[in-house]
């Protein structure tokens, strides 16, 4: 539908410059050879302009030389507004490459509508005309330049935004998987008369959480290929696995999940990683701990709050301390629903993330 309004407008505009400033000269050149020539340059020029986005170098090239020829034989009175619709595009096309081409070919049109847009007896005319092709292209350029340069920081805004995104789930789905099998790997080597059972279950938890790894971040490279982005994403109801999965890995983890209805999805996902995130700090800074996990709703806020117990065995340390990436990533990740994250180790020993989040993201 965009492209149909598109071409419409282009469409009008090419009717209007033909029928301004070609017909007249046209129907007045006193030949027929002139006449024809008039109606075929007449007509490239406003094929030219409905096709300046589909080809917008040749575009240009092709309406400013039209124009030039049909002003050289009096029958084009256009200073330049065809080429400057045309110029329009390619200024935004190649704003941040070749500036100076473009430049150039602007001055170039400029030049040549000063010394034959109209007959040389007409003084007035003339300066009217070179004042009127000049400030065309130069505005044309100029306002298709300064499209240029905001599309393309937009752009480049969009594929950061895509960029910390993904850095930010492989990091919540590798960092955690590899969190648990580092702490199920831990334990079995300070267990020094190991029964090969005992290693072998070991061993199949590692590769349970090892496939169920690269599962996970093999979807998320099929949701990045979607034509729309979408696809399955985590939630409040992939928690269940999470907290099965973090006490298999030695902590004693105490959940209670109760959205309190319906939230919205966004929201849903910013949670499960906050929580996933969270556990996985347990997991590899707080060996042993116990654990609370509380997602409750107050009103139209959803509280995420998760607390630990600190280290219990030799060797471990208090769990978040700093501002490392995980924990940075879950404010960035609440940032965008609308909501905030908090954390900090707790006077009677431990580590607590509290999150809380609109029922309905702000995004």
């Amino acid at each position: 539908m965009q492209g149909v309004t598109r071409t419409l407008v282009d469409g009008g505009a090419a009717v209007g410059v033909v029928g301004m400033f070609w017909v007249w000269p046209t129907i007045g050149a006193g030949s027929w050879p002139l006449a024809v020539t008039g109606s075929v340059l007449a007509a490239v020029t406003a094929g030219a302009m409905v096709l300046r986005r589909r080809v917008p170098f040749g575009a240009t090239l092709t309406a400013g030389l039209t124009t030039v020829i049909g002003a050289l034989l009096g029958i084009c009175q256009d200073p330049m507004l065809g080429a400057a619709w045309c110029l329009y595009p390619l200024a935004i096309e190649r704003a941040q490459r070749t500036r100076i081409v473009a430049g150039v070919l602007a001055g170039v049109f400029a030049a040549l509508a000063m010394v034959t847009a109209v007959p040389e007896r007409d003084a007035v005319g003339l300066g009217r005309q070179v004042v009127f092709a000049a400030a065309a292209l130069s505005v044309a350029w100029l306002l298709g330049t300064t499209a240029g340069k905001q599309i393309a920081t937009a752009r480049k805004s969009e594929r950061m935004r895509v960029q910390l995104e993904v850095a930010q789930d492989v990091h919540d789905v590798v960092g955690h998987a590899l969190g648990v099998i580092l702490a199920q790997s831990g334990v079995v080597l300070t267990l020094p008369d190991a029964r090969e059972e005992e290693l072998r279950d070991t061993l199949s938890d590692v590769e349970r959480h090892a496939r169920k790894a690269l599962e996970n971040v093999q979807g998320l490279v099929r949701t990045l290929r979607a034509p729309d982005g979408g696809g399955p994403r985590p939630g409040l109801d992939g928690l269940a696995e999470v907290v099965e999965v973090t006490r298999a890995a030695g902590v004693d983890v105490d959940a209670r999940i109760d959205a309190g209805g319906a939230i919205d999805d966004g929201v849903s996902v910013v949670a499960f990683r906050i929580v996933q995130e969270a556990l996985s700090n347990v997991v590899r800074h707080a060996p042993g701990a116990w654990c609370t996990v509380h997602v409750s709703r107050e009103g139209d806020v959803l509280t995420v709050r998760v607390r630990d117990s600190g280290a219990r065995r030799a060797g471990g340390r208090a769990s978040g301390v700093g501002s490392g990436i995980g924990l940075q990533g879950m404010r960035e990740r609440a940032r965008l629903v609308g909501g905030t994250v908090s954390w900090g180790t707790r006077p009677e020993g431990g580590f607590e993330v509290e999150a809380r989040l609109p029922v309905r993201s702000a995004s």
